[in-house]
């Protein structure tokens, strides 16, 4: 299919998943904004460089999704927003009498309460454009839970909701909203703590992968972002416009336990 005349706007994506799901929509004909909370000579080079190898319009603005009036100043900036992914997020690991404060509200802020802001001013846009599609990046998390991770999961439950409420507002329009929900997914960061992960168990690679670090996930394999960014560009099709207010899971199998 072809995205071609579509704009794509990709929250946190000079990396990781939402570069990879930037990549694919750009393959598929989308013009580009990316966006991270930098503002440095890279992030632009990488812009220009997308726009070289896929032969479409890729910008790089910089917004501070913890900050709701930067959410909607990126939709705004963008000028065109007919596909918006929601996809910034951190996280932090701790028990819940002993999670910080700051922490917390940071997690809401950027990993929930940005895709709200964001979602409000683009959502005026694409109703003028008369098509939209709203794709939040939730996680295997939206759907199940693990200790430590109070606020993650939190927000990821609050973006699937959120995901649903969209959908039913849109419902009788031409504009859908879904959530993807991932499962543990090969991204440079996940990579670059396998070393120190054999180390710490004393396991080969492919040991320390499969019983350490996808213990959860039954397919003993990591999800791509390859894989992400084309589940994104097959909610963007027509074959895939009666698919709203739902979650799609990319996770190996991990919450059909």
């Amino acid at each position: 299919m072809t995205l071609k005349t579509k704009t794509a706007v990709i929250t946190g994506s000079n990396s990781g998943i939402g570069l990879g799901i930037a990549r694919e929509l750009a393959r598929a004909g989308a013009d580009i904004v990316l966006n991270s909370f930098t503002d440095n000579d890279e992030d632009h080079k990488l812009a220009e460089e997308m726009a070289r190898e896929y032969g479409v319009a890729v910008r790089y603005i910089r917004a501070d999704m913890s900050k709701g009036d930067e959410c909607r100043a990126l939709i705004a900036a963008a000028g065109a927003c007919d596909i918006l992914i929601n996809n910034a997020g951190i996280q932090h690991v701790a028990p819940i009498d002993e999670f910080p404060a700051d922490k917390w509200d940071a997690i809401i802020a950027i990993n929930l309460s940005s895709a709200f802001h964001t979602t409000a001013a683009a959502l005026p846009v694409m109703r003028k454009a008369g098509w939209g599609r709203v794709i939040n990046i939730a996680s295997a998390h939206g759907l199940t839970a693990s200790p430590y991770k109070s606020a993650y999961i939190a927000a990821k439950h609050g973006i699937v909701g959120l995901s649903k409420t969209t959908a039913l507002e849109t419902a009788q329009e031409p504009i859908t909203c879904n959530a993807i929900c991932p499962g543990y997914v090969l991204t440079p960061l996940v990579e670059a703590q396998i070393p120190d992960t054999m180390k710490k168990y004393d396991m080969d690679r492919d040991e320390v992968i499969k019983k350490v670090m996808l213990e959860r996930q039954p397919s003993k394999e990591f999800a791509t972002v390859e894989q992400l960014g084309g589940t994104a560009v097959f909610l963007c099709s027509d074959a895939a416009a009666q698919i709203t207010g739902t979650t799609i899971s990319v996770d190996g199998g991990w919450t059909a336990l």
